[in-house]
């Protein structure tokens, strides 16, 4: 009970949303307007549900006026089979909503017409939440698929910018079919400008990805992946080898020959708790 009640605490509704609601009352389309609120609830719930069961932090559930996001507070660290059914626990709801809207239809507690707009908004919801955009679940799938074969910065600037050729193609096509949707312009520009702000903080995601790596909870990686490096090379550059779900040996070369191994707690306790911000592999030898 007390997490329904911290889970309640958590939500979070922008005051341009009561105006949406005052104005869908005045246009006589509260029910629509019911129906799509309904299935962004059981999304996002779907998403906090799974993300609650898994023990992650949530900050905050809003919603707005073009639909809903769950912030959470975790940063890359957690295993990519949680990631993976934390970001796909929201698209499923649609799948018994569905369901059961067709079995209140067939047994006459809702009209047909009620369950075909109910069904036209889930398959709406589910659709776009899939296109392979940032921070869109579907954005979020790309980022875990590049995670698996690449280190966290590139697998990251990799999604922004596969998000960024999703995006101009969706516009393009919302230009050729339906270029007056005032909802769906904003929608648009609320992602452009999540996008442009992700892409300029980088720097500062990788940096969170690395803080919650050493500070953080710590998991249990089941994955070893050996990064082979040069004594000269610069422990940040090393840093932004490391792989989302794995566990990291360091291995030194100099010329060719293997001259020592680290442990990435080590390069994170330099960098972080020693402020070696600047120093090189060949530093870190003759401390460890």
């Amino acid at each position: 009970m007390s997490n329904v009640r911290s889970l309640i605490q958590k939500i979070y509704i922008h005051p341009l949303l009561w105006i949406v609601i005052l104005f869908a009352v005045a246009t006589a389309h509260f029910m629509e307007l019911c129906l799509l609120l309904l299935i962004i609830f059981v999304h996002e719930m779907g998403h906090v549900v799974a993300a609650s069961f898994f023990s992650w932090r949530i900050k905050k559930i809003s919603f707005l006026p073009f639909g809903g996001v769950a912030e959470i507070d975790e940063h890359g660290n957690r295993p990519l089979r949680e990631e993976a059914i934390v970001t796909l626990a929201g698209p499923l709801q649609h799948i018994w909503l569905i369901g059961v809207g067709f079995l209140l239809a067939e047994l006459d507690i809702i009209s047909l017409d009620l369950f075909e707009l109910f069904f036209q908004y889930n398959l709406m919801v589910f659709i776009f939440n899939l296109l392979p955009i940032w921070p869109l679940d579907g954005g979020k799938i790309v980022f875990l698929m590049f995670s698996l074969r690449d280190s966290f910065p590139n697998a990251f600037r990799q999604t922004l910018l596969v998000s960024i050729g999703s995006l101009i193609v969706f516009t393009v096509a919302v230009l050729t079919i339906s270029p007056f949707n005032l909802n769906v312009w904003i929608v648009i520009t609320f992602i452009i400008i999540s996008l442009y702000t992700e892409w300029k903080q980088q720097p500062y995601v990788f940096m969170r990805f690395l803080l919650e790596r050493y500070y953080g909870k710590k998991e249990t990686f089941h994955t070893l992946k050996s990064i082979e490096v040069d004594e000269d090379e610069f422990i940040l550059d090393v840093l932004g080898e490391f792989h989302r779900g794995k566990k990291h040996l360091i291995v030194i070369h100099n010329n060719g020959k293997e001259t020592g191994t680290l442990d990435e707690n080590e390069l994170l306790h330099a960098y972080f708790a020693e402020k070696q911000v600047n120093a090189k592999i060949s530093d870190l030898l003759f401390l460890y």
